[in-house]
């Protein structure tokens, strides 16, 4: 079987399906209908950004039992990154960790499954999870499209993650007053005034040094309207990324509220629900022992600081995970997915539906 997805994973590699190329988002998501052409497809797009769902039923369903989300677009890269090399044991290129491999491994596990199994199945294609997945993942579930559980075979290396954080992003303005810089006290510097606010802001939040399940507010922009070096900035601006462990969410919220002075203006630009499968929900458990039969070894469960677009589904009261293959360099110029594992995800896969 590890041919197959080796192969199918390469072509899927080998299509630069990057944010704003339509015809390569077109393109590989042909390459995936072709390969499922014996079921139903129902094609979505929202703000020109195309996606699919595939189903084992006549009719599409009122919701599914288990739905597999995978997304086929990436980050940019250099153009031999879409090219993909098999080098001891691994298949390296853009995407095969994150996550053309476990895309494919997906495609032809619902080929071979969806068809024995006398329950609504379905997978979903996407194209825009890398940037935050609203046109495809979050515009299908508002649609309509429900389910009891949901795997993304996301970046985990074999983990399955139970927990990720909620996300705000804030953005807070200061006013001020613009005068001559050379007569400081004439005007009323924003920046002054806002640096003094992201020092508190710090203080109460103060930068983590190291990996740690814990709430980050992290100061991520600054901006101002004044280009005079010889001016005294009557605006200043700064947007903050803030990641709440979901228990935390309302008290870290309105604690950083609280540290907006009165006369500032803030907008959440940013309101992501966090993902939060409990530990002992039927399906994770059965996906776990899966896991010990096929390999031996019992999977750890884990909590991400980032989210997928399992989170779309945590509010239908869906529960979910991101669990993917083994690999390493997301993002990077040595990106990589471990062949003989992406065997053993395909087995478990099969064997998890199956004995649904």
């Amino acid at each position: 079987m590890i041919d197959q997805i080796k192969s199918l994973s390469s072509l899927l590699i080998s299509i630069p399906s990057v944010k704003g190329d339509r015809k390569s988002l077109d393109l590989v998501l042909t390459v995936a209908k072709q390969e499922l052409s014996d079921f139903k497809v129902k094609e979505f797009e929202s703000n020109n950004i195309p996606s699919l769902l595939v189903y084992n039923t006549e009719t599409l369903p009122e919701k599914f039992k288990v739905l597999i989300s995978a997304h086929l677009d990436v980050v940019p890269a250099k153009k031999d990154q879409f090219n993909a090399v098999e080098k001891n044991g691994r298949l390296y290129g853009r995407g095969a960790y994150d996550m053309k491999a476990g895309a494919a491994a997906s495609i032809l596990v619902f080929k071979e499954v969806a068809k024995k199994v006398n329950y609504p199945f379905g997978l979903q294609l996407v194209t825009d999870e890398e940037i935050g997945g609203y046109d495809g993942a979050l515009y299908q579930v508002k649609q309509g499209v429900k389910t009891d559980f949901v795997i993304a075979g996301d970046s985990s290396n074999f983990s399955m993650v139970t927990e990720a954080k909620t996300l705000f992003w804030i953005k807070v303005s200061a006013p001020g007053k613009t005068e001559h810089a050379g007569y400081p006290w004439l005007g009323d510097n924003a920046i002054d005034k806002m640096v003094d606010f992201a020092k508190r802001v710090k203080e109460e939040f103060p930068t983590l040094k190291e990996d740690k399940w814990t709430n980050t507010v992290t100061l991520s922009k600054i901006e101002t309207n004044n280009i005079a070096i010889n001016k005294i900035p009557a605006d200043c601006s700064t947007t903050f990324d803030i990641r709440c462990i979901p228990e935390d969410r309302e008290k870290v919220f309105n604690k950083f509220i609280s540290l907006i002075p009165k006369n500032f203006k803030y907008e959440v630009l940013l309101d992501e629900p966090a993902e939060l499968t409990p530990k002992d929900s039927p399906y994770l458990q059965k996906l776990v022992s899966t896991v010990e039969k096929v390999t031996g070894k019992r999977p750890e469960m884990i909590t991400k600081h980032g989210l997928s677009d399992v989170r779309f589904f945590m509010e239908q009261g869906a529960h979910g995970t991101q669990f993917g293959p083994k690999g390493a360099g997301h993002h990077s110029d040595d990106e990589w997915v471990d062949l003989k594992n992406l065997n053993d995800y395909y087995h478990i896969l099969k064997n998890f539906l199956l004995s649904l």
